[in-house]
């Protein structure tokens, strides 16, 4: 009979995976875990003199007076569409990129692809709102141009309709070749003896991505779909950086977003952090149930799920 070795033998035998991974337990607990206490001011009137502590209880007020604020319903009702529109317009594009560049067959050529895709990635939403309010602010080069064709100026950061056509462009183009980085590890993995095996039975380079590749990396796509749609009350599935730095009054009926509105209510209103952290609240609980719904219908549907 095989004896088990003790809990405190097996932690000394496997000591430097535990140092390995210490870093990051540590990182998780003070910056996920221990901020979680703060969620308290969701059910209480904050006093700064008191203290989280001491301030007073009041239950679910601060979520009756977030409902009635139409604002908040603007913000919610904008952070929905914009993280639907990423799931439909920008999910899906880094796969396609991906899938064209292991196409390519010469090897530096396809380096120069990645490099030119994935750059923009490095660049911060700063120098990048920086460059689109110089080309297509009032006096930015595209009205400069139409000014010299005779035609007159349009202003498309500051138009409520094409504004969300602005945030799905940027982000595709900044962030689509990162995106696609993923896709190509998953595809490098993919045993080279199947290509090899259908190129003798006859397939062509559109059956090979068709069965070959794409089942490869349908477990991937699941996976980080998955996590997009969790994460879609999260800065409208991940721009809080991106509409901060680009959006202004005359557009917030279609931009603002949850966690924009959460800094204006916080920092530039300076109103109650109850009904601040409420916001917070309420949006990580529509992230979980997201999330787990997610997973769900992804096994069912026979791929495997993050849990």
């Amino acid at each position: 009979m095989q004896v088990r070795a003790k809990p405190w033998k097996r932690l000394f035998e496997h000591k430097y995976l535990y140092v390995l991974v210490a870093p990051l337990l540590v990182y998780y607990a003070l910056f996920e875990y221990a901020p979680m206490y703060g969620l308290v001011l969701a059910f209480k009137e904050f006093n700064i003199s008191r203290g989280i502590l001491g301030s007073e209880w009041v239950g679910l007020a601060n979520f009756r007076e977030l409902f009635q604020l139409n604002d908040f319903w603007t913000a919610f009702r904008n952070t929905v569409i914009i993280a639907f529109g990423r799931l439909v317009f920008e999910f899906p594009v880094p796969i396609f990129v991906a899938l064209l560049l292991n196409e390519v067959r010469k090897a530096k050529l396809k380096k120069f692809y990645q490099v030119v895709y994935t750059f923009p990635h490095f660049l911060s939403w700063v120098i990048i709102s920086g460059i689109l309010f110089n080309f297509l602010g009032s006096f930015g080069v595209l009205n400069q141009l139409l000014a010299v064709l005779g035609l007159g100026k349009v202003n498309l950061l500051v138009e409520p309709d094409s504004f969300r056509a602005l945030i799905f462009g940027s982000s595709l183009w900044k962030d689509m070749g990162w995106g696609t980085i993923i896709y190509l590890a998953a595809i490098a993995g993919i045993n080279p003896s199947l290509y090899e095996a259908s190129s003798i039975d006859g397939a062509n380079r559109w059956q090979q991505m068709r069965y070959i590749t794409w089942p490869s990396l349908k477990s991937t796509v699941a996976i980080l779909f998955i996590l997009n749609v969790g994460g879609m009350m999260s800065s409208g599935g991940g721009g809080f950086d991106q509409i901060f730095n680009l959006y202004n009054p005359a557009v917030y009926e279609k931009a603002d977003i949850l966690d924009t509105y959460i800094y204006r209510r916080t920092f530039a209103v300076g109103e109650s952090y109850g009904t601040s952290t409420a916001v917070g609240l309420f949006k990580s609980v529509i992230n979980f149930v997201l999330l787990y719904t997610a997973n769900k219908m992804a096994k069912r549907l026979g791929q495997e799920g993050i849990f």
